[in-house]
């Protein structure tokens, strides 16, 4: 159990290992040849040149600008500077608003730590139950929480009035900061310019037909049901082994780069290379005649695979992205159930072309759910499993256990350094390192499941992240905390008393999830500014790897905000903020220090550092609204099972309450405004189709798009398209090949209709 020697001691280490993060990263960012680590969206923007190439020689890596040192905190308030107009146009919808859930987190907690702190921690504080209680460990720091009430007390009734007064004012900034977020979304797509999913659905289990192929069927489809409206389409192949040889041949093509410039600089030195493994062994062979080579033979492969791609009926998929005249047609079909068998012709928007997993694409549809149903099993495992490590990180805070473990440790770790280290630090730390490598695996279970965009896999791998985080690292904390700490009361006490002690003691873990906060929401925030590991690689690539610009870009491409793992973490200090408000109060200042340092340390991250890989319009707001509610519900049903331990039965019908008042906001919220983010309104979609035609009377809107959704592979080529049918658009038989070959003699129309092999294909 930490006492507040220990908080005081992690904080201590937390705050001066943050200040070193800054300090560091002060003075890094300032030398020039760290320019391209510190400042790489500027360079991809073409706004940016390096301080390298120009000035004295020690100047091209180390500033010699005294004043600069001197002014080594101007990044803060540059980092706040920016309108988040400008700060929308320079990185995008995405970024802007996931700044804004920091700050949500600020206008949420900063009244909250306010109340708090003026009403119930001198309630707590005042109790005076914990001094009474035999044979249960606490601290200084729990004497102001809620344990510290006596069973069956009146000062209950200040505990549930507040939870009221936290609640609705949580779902007040949650209203007005979702219809402020929506109305953003909006305005953002009404005033964006044209691209090419505002015209284009993705179209998948397109049925089989026996007489034409899968781009003649989904072409005769569209121009039946959609004749005023379709303009061209283009079928999904299966091109995932052509791609591999691509990539493998543009490497080989550097490589052939770097030695061509090598031997330019250079022609008496003849230049070799090892036929093995990155060159390190094998038979030594002239470097630019065996690229050479090597380019050749992947040339014929290439040539050869596409050309199995394009011609074999199997390598494409029933799957295709549609492109409509205007966005209004693309609104209806994307919104609309095309079939009446609702397991064919499944239509949803096309993501943006840059936000499309192509590998993806060319997953049957049926593997789809056997995929999902897998993954789903493998979570389930990896959750339970992940206990383990979980009761590992509590017993690490609970130094009785260790001492029976390793009683040799015991004169070591009754020194009061040593002791105060391991309670108040070593178990944030631990629980840190132990979750590292899961965002990994979890965006590796989703790319498994066979999501179709970049925007979709972070999604679905941040509500795992976030189901494990709440089930692992809140509930497991508690509960195997809980009984760690409290292992003989469990041990002796009769059945009955267990609740009683574990309504006590769960306030209690206040404690552990200070210490995780300090190590992870300020010295782990302060080490993402200062980016040590992009910074390492980056010269250890630039001195070794880097042979063309190219390869400079890509050694210096710093990523963007990784959603899947960020946002399911500050969901956590949202759990523990609206969980700990009322029970320990004493946890919220720690929360306010994350999301104030964090607010200002990502938005100079956005500004300076991250380069989006895509933009979806903010549309994973609804999920952080909807986890902030499920949090927001925990603490509701927490504190009614604290309440029933402390003999404060009169308080539970009160509180019951709470829970559906919160779900029956949510569902409001939901209606009223998640439409903003899953549908576009075709009003919307008529007025810039309005205003297109009389700007742009006379665009190309097919040429803009016939290659929008081309798979990256055969960017640039022509395809053997069959000719669109625009001049039947408005004839009400469209022909087909089966309209020949099974046609009535009344009619000549086909006996099948567009969905032929619905029932089949079920």
């Amino acid at each position: 159990m930490a006492t507040v020697g220990d908080i005081a001691l992690a904080a201590a280490i937390n705050i001066l290992s943050a200040f070193a993060f800054l300090a560091a990263f002060a003075i890094l960012r300032l030398q020039p040849f760290n320019d391209r680590v510190y400042f790489p969206k500027w360079y991809f923007k073409e706004l940016r040149s390096s301080p390298t190439h120009s000035g004295a020689l020690v100047r091209k890596f180390v500033n010699l600008d005294c004043g600069t040192y001197i002014r080594f905190l101007n990044w803060m308030p540059a980092a706040l500077r920016m309108p988040e107009l400008e700060l929308i146009d320079h990185a995008g919808l995405d970024s802007a608003v996931y700044i804004r859930v920091y700050l949500l987190g600020l206008k949420i907690f900063v009244p909250l730590t306010i109340l708090a702190f003026s009403i119930l921690v001198p309630v707590n504080m005042t109790g005076g139950t914990l001094e009474h209680l035999h044979d249960l460990t606490f601290s200084d720091i729990d004497k102001l929480s809620i344990s510290n009430v006596a069973s069956g007390s009146k000062r209950f009734w200040v505990h549930l009035v507040m939870s009221y007064v936290f609640s609705f004012w949580t779902c007040f900034v949650l209203y007005k900061e979702y219809k402020t977020v929506a109305l953003m979304r909006l305005r953002f797509l009404a005033s964006e310019s044209r691209r090419p999913d505002q015209f284009t659905v993705l179209v998948r289990n397109v049925p089989p037909d026996p007489d034409e192929t899968v781009s003649e069927h989904v072409e005769h489809f569209f121009c039946v049901n959609h004749p005023d409206h379709y303009l061209t389409h283009q079928v999904v192949y299966n091109a995932n082994k052509l791609a591999k040889i691509v990539k493998k041949k543009k490497s080989m093509q550097n490589w052939l780069d770097y030695y061509q410039n090598k031997y330019a600089r250079n022609p008496t030195k003849r230049l070799l290379t090892k036929t093995g493994f990155w060159g390190l062994w094998g038979e030594k062979v002239d470097a630019i005649d065996y690229y050479d080579l090597e380019i050749e033979n992947l040339s014929k492969e290439e040539a050869t695979e596409r050309e199995i791609v394009i011609s074999d009926p199997k390598a494409i998929m029933p799957a295709a992205f549609v492109s409509f005249k205007t966005r209004w047609g693309a609104a209806v079909c994307a919104q609309a159930q095309q079939s009446s068998n609702p397991t064919l012709w499944l239509t949803e928007w096309a993501a943006e072309p840059r936000d499309v997993y192509w590998s993806n694409l060319a997953i049957p549809f049926v593997e789809l759910t056997i995929r999902r149903l897998i993954m789903s099993v493998g979570l389930f495992f990896l959750t339970f499993f992940f206990m383990i490590p979980i009761a590992l990180v509590q017993s690490l805070a609970n130094i009785q256990a260790i001492e029976k473990v390793v009683p040799l440790l015991m004169p070591l770790i009754e020194q009061k350094v040593v002791k105060s280290f391991i309670q108040g630090f070593l178990p944030g730390i631990a629980l840190k390192i132990f979750l590292i490598l899961l965002p990994t695996v979890l965006m590796t279970m989703s790319t498994i499941e066979g999501w179709t965009s970049l925007s979709a896999l972070e999604r679905r791998s941040a509500g795992k992240y976030y189901l494990f985080i709440l089930v692992n690292v809140f509930l497991g904390s508690v509960i195997t905390g809980t009984a760690f700490q409290q292992l003989h009361n469990f041990i002796n006490q009769s059945a009955n008393e267990i609740p009683k002690t574990v309504g006590v003691s769960i306030p209690m873990k206040a404690t552990f999830f200070i210490t995780y906060i300090m190590v992870d929401g300020w010295a782990g925030i302060a080490a993402e500014i200062l980016r040590l590991k992009p910074l390492i690689m980056y010269h250890l690539k630039n001195t070794f790897l880097v042979k063309t610009e190219q390869d400079r870009e890509q050694a210096m491409d710093p990523g963007s905000l990784g959603f899947a793992s960020s946002e399911p973490r500050i969901q956590l200090y949202f759990l523990l903020g609206l969980v700990y408000s009322v029970i320990t109060p004493i946890l919220l200042p720690f929360i306010i220090v994350f999301f104030g340092f964090s607010y200002v340390v990502f938005r100079h991250q956005i500004i300076n550092v991250y380069n989006q890989e895509y933009e979806s319009g903010a549309s994973f707001w609804p999920d952080v609204h909807r986890r902030i509610i499920t949090a927001l519900i925990i603490s509701h049903l927490l504190l009614i099972g604290l309440m029933s331990t402390k003999d404060a039965a009169q308080s539970t019908p009160l509180l019951i309450a709470l829970p559906v008042l919160t779900i029956y906001f949510h569902r409001f919220c939901k209606s009223r405004f998640e439409a903003a983010f899953v549908k576009f309104p075709l009003q919307d979609a008529m007025v810039k189709d309005t205003l297109e035609r009389a700007t742009e009377p006379n665009l190309n809107l097919k040429g803009y798009l016939r290659e929008a959704y081309i798979h990256p592979v055969f960017k640039g080529e022509e395809f053997d398209r069959p000719p669109a049918i625009d001049d039947e658009e408005n004839n009400p038989l469209v022909p087909t090949k089966r309209n020949s070959q099974r046609g009535t003699p009344e009619t000549g129309q086909s006996k099948y209709g567009s969905e032929i092999g619905s029932e089949t294909g079920v």
